[in-house]
């Protein structure tokens, strides 16, 4: 008799754990939709999706052994939510990166660079983390360079001259300058250097103090020109102090309310920021004269507003050759692809690969397109 109550019980304990799941899940689908500056929360859903999405296998799998009746639950709420899945995993085999292209060919490296600095501590090692920065870039021997979180001084002297770095093989650029110190002492900024000529460059200013911006520029190879787009959207901006208040939230420290209450104020802004520049970017995407590429530091996962409203209807490189969840971001967490090259259906995309360097905090994404005919 007892027995048979606690098998009555823990069945249908698992069966409300199972319908709350699949409502958190089916919540979660709404993030696509929702722009976070109007409902933050979706944002936080949004960023657990392949969590989710894992509790869901488990579940099916326990159902199918227990009582495989009640699998449909997680079975419809995967199905449901078919579009977030889709974009969260690649199936193509990793192939090897071929160096040479086509003259047809236009190859675009889309990087967060943090500041140039590399991820060194040691400041005497940082000093050269720029030139090794360049240099792995250069490597790859790209068309199209597109940079985020890039720096350089125009009196500081040689050693903050990043530009030159790049410009004695890639001549045209365009540099957002978001942030002056003191008239050219300091600059920081998203950046687009080019072997081509650019016909045209532009830009789009997000709200706020030293927030970079949108920025495009149009490439002249040949008869042909194309549109480039970059940008980093607003990041959670955490500080060496936020990931050590992180290991106290994962250690039960005793400050962890204090220390969630903290990174939870920032990645509330930072989603509200995000949903409103999506807005932008997807408004000016939209009156693009050339076919165009949009790449850049997005700081939000695949199942985002900011992905799938600046996406629109455009191609994911990753997606198209590439091979598992894509992690472009080394630190906090292994399933965060937040680094993104969107070509539109006018390209077709032949290569893609990802690249660590281990000097930033980001990979660096190298795409080889072809402009179709």
């Amino acid at each position: 008799m007892a027995a048979a109550f606690f098998r009555k019980l823990t069945k249908r304990f698992f069966i409300i754990l199972n319908i709350l799941l699949s409502m958190v899940f089916l919540a979660s689908c709404l993030a696509p939709y929702v722009n976070p500056a109007d409902w933050w929360l979706v944002g936080f859903l949004g960023l657990a999706m392949p969590y989710l999405i894992i509790l869901h296998i488990f579940t099916i799998i326990f159902w199918l052994a227990v009582k495989p009746v009640w699998a449909l639950v997680s079975l419809v709420s995967l199905g449901i939510g078919y579009r977030q899945i889709q974009v969260l995993f690649a199936w193509h085999i990793k192939s090897t990166f071929t160096e040479q292209k086509s003259s047809a060919t236009i190859r675009i490296v889309d990087w967060n660079v943090g500041n140039m600095y590399g991820i060194s501590k040691s400041k005497e090692q940082r000093k050269h983390n720029r030139t090794e920065i360049a240099d792995a870039v250069l490597n790859v021997h790209p068309d199209i360079i597109c940079l985020q979180e890039f720096n350089h001084s125009e009196k500081q002297g040689p050693q903050a001259d990043n530009i030159s770095l790049f410009s004695k093989t890639h001549p045209y650029y365009y540099f957002s300058k978001d942030y002056d110190k003191e008239d050219g002492f300091y600059q920081y900024g998203s950046i687009i250097f080019s072997r081509y000529p650019l016909l045209n460059t532009g830009k789009v200013k997000f709200e706020g103090a030293g927030i970079e911006s949108l920025i495009y520029a149009d490439v002249v190879k040949g008869a042909d020109t194309i549109r480039v787009y970059t940008t980093h959207l607003q990041s959670f901006k955490f500080t060496e102090g936020d990931y050590k208040d992180m290991e106290k939230i994962k250690q039960q420290d005793n400050e962890m309310l204090a220390a969630s209450e903290s990174i939870v104020k920032k990645m509330r802004l930072a989603f509200a920021r995000r949903g409103l520049q999506a807005d932008m970017v997807r408004k000016a995407l939209a009156v693009s004269p050339y076919a165009s590429v949009m790449c850049g530091d997005f700081n939000d996962v695949p199942g985002s507003y900011a992905y799938f409203h600046i996406r629109s209807l455009r191609q994911d490189a990753f997606l198209a050759k590439g091979f598992g969840i894509g992690r472009t971001f080394i630190a906090v967490a292994p399933t965060l692809r937040i680094d993104y090259v969107l070509p539109d259906k006018n390209f077709a995309i032949e290569q893609f690969d990802m690249v660590d360097e281990d000097l930033s905090d980001h990979l660096m994404l190298v795409t080889d397109l072809k402009l179709k005919k």
